[in-house]
């Protein structure tokens, strides 16, 4: 296939003006497809249309030729090209817009074979995106930027869809972590730590952009932010290091580049500090399934069960602080106290009722400021202060927390602003402004004599027809229009030898024949459609004259309106979370400064919720008690067969102590949790077959960070550590953990093991102590509780748990002799190789099948059951029944 850069040799195709102006502006953009605009079509070509017409499934054909080859060409509507664009930006492609600039009348002014002239008006990619259809409304849409400047690292985001603008300074070991918690769509690096990062990023699935290290120039990087801000200094912002100057100077930089200049509505940059969230690796996110589940979708995970937002800007709030839990006791209880009001006030069903009617109002926001919206955008923020209004009222002076008290006052302060856009907008507009249509009657004099002139013309030119009709005495005369000839008289061949006769002929003039119909037109037709043309054109520009002022007027308060979508969002994600903790029976947890960890009746939400979709039973709650005392550790060793629950109970416990430092009520019946700094998790891992490791060493990697950087405030949970390696290796790399993390990182954890050996270690160690999943075995099969008791379990009915499998029975018949042999082995210190060589070989124990049992026949009490009918039975019959059931159960 020729590309695009080969040059036409002597005797080659000349290559066209149109060809040329293709390939000048391809080349500025070497690394993205290019939508060329020709027409009601963007048209692609050469190694683009190859790869475009793969990835849409669409046609590729050819169009002339280019150094003597023909030229691949694919092409997508104009009108439906979002949905090709959503597709390829999700298969990873860039996508550089190119448009018409001028008309081609316009460019025929220039000279005859003139091109249209064209620019790329916006290069599109992942993390850039504003379009409603392109965009999950309930989740943000992160451009993170990572900047160094010498040994200092720092992260800059943004969701340009909805303002919001962060920096963090951070040390290099916490850019995976950091990274796992944003889950960016587009991650920004300079060329010159690209290499340096690619392990991190690979873990994490992450595919950089990468820069010129001028773009991460701090020097320059302050200057562009001074310049979008309109200030001469940041002071006003906070102190920013250079690495945190880079970073967001680079992401600045890169929407420059992509939006052409056309700079998004960003908010002041809000600097985090790591410190004041709590942290959470990306192994442990993953087995967590906090806000994606195993399987990558968002069915199944946390944020999914939990939420009860209605709000677009409330889903996204709720994601951000399941994301990000904090460590700021100060803001926990804030959150909690908005709860605390909601689950007690009377307002709550009303509330919700109104923030249901709430758009979106920072996203409608940022498509006005870029100038990607439309009349609905203006008519979503119109809606949004209407409810805000409504709300606002509502609550009129109750006695509200902090929290909502500060976001009541965020919803006033916008009459002026709603009286304008109430005046201006027709209920529903239409989506484009160029359809017009959208400004209401009575708004502008100017508009309405237009649109008089332009609506009264369509009738003119009715009573006109009839008028022609009579005259020419031709009843199917219609009059008709068409962009070529503007409006003409139209009738059949039949009657227009008559209307080209005298005296017809001088009031009609003969305009076109086609195969069944002759066109005219008339000296008044001509001139009624001037006026009618000029109205219709002179209605619409006057519309676009005004939807630039109405949207100026909105960009002028940019900065409260977006105060009041997070007051919206506030008050929805409060409403939300009450409304979750009331029908699933949540409580309020206590958090403090202590280094307590008292679950009573905790349940796991995602499991819980589960079983109710199943109608498979109630969950089983249990307790959990790790409070430290001082700066010792609280670990709970856990035994207990698989298919018991012990993950579960791991996992629902980590959850528990999230959704307390997110500031949310938690199911249980109590809850006291000491502020946690960290949270780790290794529950469950799979070989990582890419970078060449074994489920072992993913299992040893995770462990090894968990060791080398939990402090005495983390919560820690394992599940079957040193399980994929030999049994006696893998007994001493678990027992060495446990001491490890009681003795050096003192921290609060859970330990799940079959490693029964371990328990004896409550007895040595002061802060283990050990719990088991509780079983009860009957007639050779067992039975889950799923409850936790103190105490150690004595084996781990591993056989039986096969057995429920489906494994054959001459299998688990085998297990179970070999089971009993190295049992007594162990009990007589015998060497397990001589053991399982003194059994009988596994063939012949397969072949000979066990004597079947002689059938039994049925016992008194079976026969005289299978006698009874109850439905036939009176009380009083029946309980002489059970009576005599009893006496024969006794004999």
């Amino acid at each position: 296939m020729s590309g695009p850069n080969r040059q036409a040799g002597d005797g080659m195709t000349a290559v066209t003006p149109m060809m040329a102006q293709y390939l000048e502006i391809k080349a500025e953009y070497p690394d993205a497809l290019l939508f060329y605009r020709m027409g009601d079509f963007y048209e692609l070509f050469f190694d683009d249309a190859a790869a475009a017409a793969e990835a849409l499934d669409i046609a590729l054909t050819k169009r002339g030729k280019h150094a003597g080859d023909d030229i691949p060409m694919c092409g997508v509507p104009v009108h439906a090209a979002e949905g090709y664009l959503l597709t390829l930006i999700r298969k990873g492609f860039r996508v550089a817009v190119c448009e018409q600039m001028e008309s081609p009348a316009e460019a025929k002014k220039r000279g005859a074979k003139s091109v249209v002239r064209r620019e790329v008006v916006r290069l599109m990619t992942p993390g850039t995106l504003t379009e409603e259809s392109l965009l999950e409304a309930r989740r943000h849409n992160f451009l993170v930027a990572l900047g160094r400047v010498r040994d200092e690292w720092a992260l800059a985001w943004a969701d340009i869809s909805t303002g919001a603008f962060h920096v963090m300074p951070l040390a290099q070991a916490r850019i995976g972590a950091e990274l796992a918690r944003l889950a960016p769509s587009e991650l920004l690096v300079s060329d010159t730590v690209d290499g340096e990062l690619r392990p991190v990023l690979g873990d994490l699935g992450i595919y950089p952009t990468v820069l010129g290290r001028a773009s991460f120039d701090s020097s320059g990087a302050e200057t562009r932010l001074c310049t979008l801000y309109g200030v001469q200094t940041l002071a006003g912002f906070g102190s920013f290091s250079r690495a945190e100057l880079a970073a967001m100077g680079a992401l600045v930089d890169y929407l420059d580049i992509t939006q052409k200049g056309r700079l998004p509505l960003l908010r002041a940059p809000q600097r985090d500090a790591i410190s004041r969230l709590l942290q959470i690796d990306a192994a442990t996110r993953r087995n967590l399934e906090l806000t994606h589940s195993m399987n990558g979708g968002r069915q199944g995970s946390l944020l999914s069960v939990i939420d009860r937002t209605v709000t677009p800007g409330g889903a996204r709030l709720l994601e951000r602080r399941v994301s990000s839990p904090a460590r700021d006791l100060a803001v926990i209880g804030r959150r909690l106290e908005a709860i605390d009001w909601a689950m007690d006030s009377a307002l709550g069903a009303a509330l919700r009722d109104k923030l249901r009617k709430v758009p979106d109002l920072d996203r409608a926001l940022s498509r006005l400021g870029l100038d990607r919206g439309g009349p609905r955008d203006l008519a979503s923020v119109r809606n949004a202060l209407e409810q805000a209004e409504e709300i606002a009222l509502a609550l009129g002076e109750a006695d509200l927390p902090d929290l909502l008290a500060e976001a009541r006052t965020a919803l006033h302060g916008h009459d002026e602003l709603l009286a304008l856009l109430d005046a201006a907008l027709i209920a529903e507009p239409p989506l484009l402004a160029r359809d017009g249509g959208f400004i209401a009657p009575g708004y502008d004099e100017g508009l309405d004599e237009a649109r008089k002139l332009r609506d009264e013309g369509r009738s003119v030119v009715a009573a006109m027809q009839a008028q022609y009709a009579e005259q020419a005495g031709v009843n199917s005369l219609k009059i008709k229009h068409n962009n070529v000839l503007g409006y003409f008289i139209e009738t059949t061949a039949t009657h227009a030898e008559k209307m080209m006769s005298a005296p017809l002929n001088e009031i009609f003039i003969h305009r076109q024949t086609t195969a069944n119909q002759v066109r005219f037109t008339t000296v008044e037709l001509t001139e009624l459609e001037t006026r009618i043309l000029n109205a219709g054109n002179e209605a619409l520009e006057i519309e676009k004259r005004l939807y630039s002022s109405l949207r100026e007027a909105i960009l002028a308060q940019a900065a409260q309106l977006s105060e009041t979508g997070l007051a919206l969002s506030e008050f929805d994600l409060a409403l939300g979370l009450a409304d979750l903790a009331r029908a699933q029976d949540w409580c309020r947890p206590q958090v403090d400064e202590s280094r307590a960890f008292d679950i009573r009746g905790g349940r796991h939400p995602v499991v819980e919720r589960a079983l109710q979709t199943q109608g498979a039973g109630p969950f089983i709650a249990n307790d959990c008690g790790l409070t430290a005392e001082g700066e010792a550790a609280s670990v709970t060793l856990l035994t207990g067969p698989n298919m018991a629950g012990k993950s579960t109970f791991l996992r629902q416990n980590a959850l528990i102590a999230l959704l307390a430092q997110m500031g949310s009520y938690v199911p249980a019946k109590r809850a006291h949790v000491g502020l946690i700094s960290q949270i780790f998790s290794r529950v469950g891992a799979s070989d990582d077959l890419a970078r060449g490791r074994s489920t072992f060493m993913v299992e040893m990697v995770e462990t090894a960070a968990i060791l080398n950087q939990a402090d005495d405030r983390a919560l820690v949970i394992l599940d079957e550590i040193g399980r994929g390696t030999a049994t006696y290796d893998g007994l001493s790399i678990a027992w060495a953990t446990l001491e490890h993390l009681h003795g050096v990182n003192r921290v609060r954890g859970l330990f799940a093991t079959h490693y029964h050996e371990l328990t004896v270690l409550a007895g040595k160690l002061e802060g283990v102590k050990n719990a088991t999943v509780a079983v009860k075995e009957w007639d050779g099969e067992v039975i889950f509780l799923h409850e936790v008791r103190d105490g150690a379990a004595d084996r781990s009915y591993g056989v039986q748990v096969a057995q429920l499998a489906g494994l054959p029975k001459a299998v688990t018949d085998r297990a179970r002799t070999i089971l009993d042999a190295l049992e007594q082995g162990e009990r007589e210190r015998a060497a397990p190789k001589a053991l399982i060589d003194d059994l009988p070989l596994f063939s012949a124990a397969a072949v000979a099948a066990p004597a079947p049992k002689p059938a039994a026949g049925p016992s008194p009490v079976e026969e005289r059951l299978a006698s009874i009918l109850p439905d036939d039975m009176s009380p009083r019959e029946a309980l002489q029944a059970l009576y005599e059931l009893k006496t024969l159960l006794t004999e």
